[in-house]
């Protein structure tokens, strides 16, 4: 037994047999490194792609998704590859993008619709009209301004006599977007995330008052706290100064459709008094 362990500890001890043992070692981590890589490499994974050219805006369903396998390398060197075709399900082409046939799917590629630039615009009330605000960083705070926050806005200009006029104006006020210079939803992905403007929904009468404004002074957004949105009270007009102050410099057209029907009514009415005088006089003669 000694004698055996004596022999082995020659061996190895060997600068010539060590030397080889390395050798075979290197080149049998080199083998089974390079043969990982490979097959890591060339391992086919199922990805979804386009079956047709897809238009922006378009929603997407199971049969606008085909799938094809490719390697791995493709995917790892790819972060925003969309490798998930039920994530594509219900989602709507990004505005100003198209999804060409037989293209793989990519983050920006796609949105939920409710970011849509007129999703908020198609549950409108009745007697509701859409109002924009210009607004940057600066006028909404630091970009403080969300997406159903509930603010104010207040007044900016100045009187006959050159006063500042500085008070709220409209109280409560919701806010239906907020979205960049392109429209964009500052929600969706493919924003800039620079406010631009600021979108309400208004009753006409009111949509009217601050286009008005817009002429006369300038709005500002002030935006209020967490309690102002979480228990928001009715929007409101709050200064009747103001009101009175911005309709003085504007004049108020009537209604097409009842200027005719008054018209209509004069001219019934005098024609009405005209035959009776006719008929008066054919009397008398």
């Amino acid at each position: 037994m000694n004698s055996a362990l004596t022999k082995l500890k020659r061996f190895i001890s060997n600068k010539n047999t060590v030397t080889i043992i390395c050798v075979v070692a290197g080149v049998a981590v080199l083998y089974i490194g390079y043969n990982y890589r490979v097959s890591s490499a060339i391992n086919p994974t199922t990805v979804p792609y386009a079956r047709n050219t897809l238009e922006a805006r378009h929603v997407i369903t199971a049969e606008d998704i085909g799938y094809m396998e490719v390697n791995s390398d493709v995917i790892s060197k790819s972060d925003n590859l969309i490798t998930n075709g039920n994530e594509l399900i219900g989602q709507e082409v990004t505005y100003g993008n198209v999804i060409q046939q037989n293209s793989l799917f990519y983050v920006g590629d796609v949105t939920d619709p409710t970011l849509s630039p007129d999703y908020v615009l198609s549950d409108i009330e009745d007697g509701y009209t859409a109002f924009s605000l210009s607004v940057d960083t600066y006028t909404t705070y630091g970009n403080a301004i969300a997406k159903g926050d509930y603010i104010d806005l207040w007044f900016n200009g100045e009187d006959d006599t050159n006063r500042i006029i500085y008070t709220n104006l409209v109280r409560s006020i919701r806010v239906l977007d907020v979205r960049d210079a392109s429209g964009v939803s500052l929600d969706n992905v493919n924003s800039t995330g620079e406010p631009a403007e600021l979108l309400f929904a208004v009753p006409d009468d009111l949509y009217a008052l601050l286009v008005k404004a817009q002429f006369v002074g300038t709005l500002e957004p002030v935006p209020r706290n967490r309690n102002y949105t979480a228990a928001p009270g009715e929007t409101e007009v709050v200064s009747e100064y103001v009101v009175q102050y911005i309709l003085s410099y504007s004049v108020t057209i009537p209604d097409e459709n009842t200027s005719s029907n008054d018209n209509n009514s004069n001219n019934n009415t005098n024609d009405g008094t005209n035959n009776g005088n006719t008929s008066t006089d054919t009397d008398n003669q």
